[in-house]
């Protein structure tokens, strides 16, 4: 990385982001990626910002401006994404996204000419398609992931469906979103620079609430109401699009529709036979061999090639049959929705799937399985407002009793180990 000096903005910013449960590692691209965002000065300025969500005023104390210089900057890097500004209680704070899901997605989001978004995209693909350090480290660096599959509700039979959750169904997300926002596919707006995509549609990935707000706000997104969204969704079904959302049970960010050519989870499963490499549905393929008539379609749709045809032993007269590795098994029922015969269901795992609880609860898990937890509680750049504060350390109260310990010997805090003692006594915490 000799390119840019090691004290250079960029440098530090790479830092920075590397803080973050799901980060980047390092690498002479992820500076050059850095260097067509942003200018050198913001790249450090960002690096001074704190993980979690921050005031104009915050920010104005840790660059030692005024107070309308520094929202003047804020806005400026919020209307180029690298940014997210978000409404609470009538204030508006600040977020410094991770780089997925966060700024690299919204650089591709939206034609923005003042870039050159075919040398961006070539980078990103040589950072996160070519080499593998990216992608292992965001799906398979832990046992939460950042995103979740969820299932076709019309691949379900009817006495199955009632066992679907509604934050597991696309469709109740989507009507109970409080802001929907449409862009463009990040993934396929790459692969197209590389005439690399496919025919599925660009203008169809959603984003959700809050930061749907913000995207919309500064036109990286268009607005769509929830019958729009609908009718999104459907569209993707129909072209047998996976839907991939945000690992959380309340206020999801984002609905993807996946394909298995340009989607970057997808196309780690297969290239670096990642198992289960975002949350899967709480269902799984089984087949009925003799209702199989070999006809390979299950096979070429499956967007991760969890499904092989094999030729059946000699003298059965069947053929050959579909086989589902179930390991890379998605449970998305892409494949049962096209098979002509029926010889394909869903049926529920025998383990059920738990789903974190909100966003804070999500990063607390991950950070703990990466080893990034003190970050997240004990950031050196920002003091964490009260709130925050109780949003994380009521998430990892909630943690199971092992996780708990492994939590406590990370941060080597006196203050926690006060706090699970007392919910080890209790049963319950003060912060729920």
């Amino acid at each position: 990385m000799s390119h840019y000096p090691t004290h250079s903005g960029y440098h530090r910013l790479m830092q920075r982001v590397n803080k973050f449960p799901q980060g980047a590692p390092a690498s002479d691209l992820l500076l050059k990626i850095f260097s067509i965002l942003c200018t050198e000065k913001e790249a450090e300025l960002l690096s001074r910002l704190p993980l979690r969500p921050f005031s104009a005023a915050k920010a104005a104390r840790i660059w030692q401006v005024g107070t309308d210089a520094a929202r003047g900057r804020l806005e400026n890097m919020a209307s180029r994404s690298l940014l997210l500004d978000i409404e609470r209680d009538g204030k508006t704070v600040y977020l410094l996204p991770p780089p997925m899901a966060g700024f690299f997605e919204f650089s591709l989001m939206r034609l923005r000419p003042e870039i050159d978004q075919k040398e961006l995209a070539g980078l990103f693909f040589r950072y996160i398609n070519v080499g593998d350090a990216f992608v292992r480290d965001l799906f398979a660096g832990g046992a939460t992931p950042l995103g979740r599959v969820l299932v076709n509700e019309e691949a379900l039979p009817e006495d199955k469906v009632c066992q679907v959750l509604d934050y597991e169904r696309a469709s109740e997300v989507i009507s109970g979103a409080s802001h929907i926002a449409v862009g463009l596919c990040y993934c396929r707006h790459k692969m197209a620079h590389l005439d690399r995509a496919c025919n599925a549609p660009l203008d169809i990935c959603m984003t959700l609430n809050l930061a749907a707000r913000s995207l919309i706000r500064h036109g990286v997104a268009r607005s769509v109401d929830a019958a729009q969204g609908l009718d999104l969704l459907q569209q993707a079904r129909d072209l047998n699009l996976v839907q991939c959302a945000d690992n959380v049970r309340q206020q999801v960010n984002f609905i993807c529709h996946c394909c298995g050519c340009c989607c970057e989870a997808m196309i780690a499963t297969r290239r670096l036979a990642i198992p289960n490499p975002m949350y899967t549905t709480n269902f799984i393929q089984r087949s009925a061999p003799h209702l199989c008539n070999g006809c390979c379609r299950c096979a070429s749709i499956c967007p991760v090639e969890a499904i092989s045809m094999v030729q059946s032993p000699e003298g059965s007269g069947m053929g050959r049959k579909a086989r589902l590795n179930s390991e890379l098994c998605l449970g998305c029922g892409v494949c049962v929705r096209n098979c002509p015969t029926g010889a394909l269901t869903l049926e529920p795992r025998e383990k059920r799937i738990l789903t974190p609880i909100n966003t804070a609860h999500r990063l607390v898990l991950m950070a703990l399985e990466r080893g990034k937890l003190q970050n997240l509680i004990f950031d050196n750049q920002a003091y964490l407002s009260h709130r925050a504060m109780a949003a994380i350390l009521g998430a990892i109260l909630r943690l199971p009793p092992i996780k708990r310990l492994m939590a406590g010997q990370q941060l080597k805090s006196r203050y926690l180990e006060r706090l699970l003692a007392d919910v080890e006594c209790t049963g319950f915490s003060k912060f729920e």
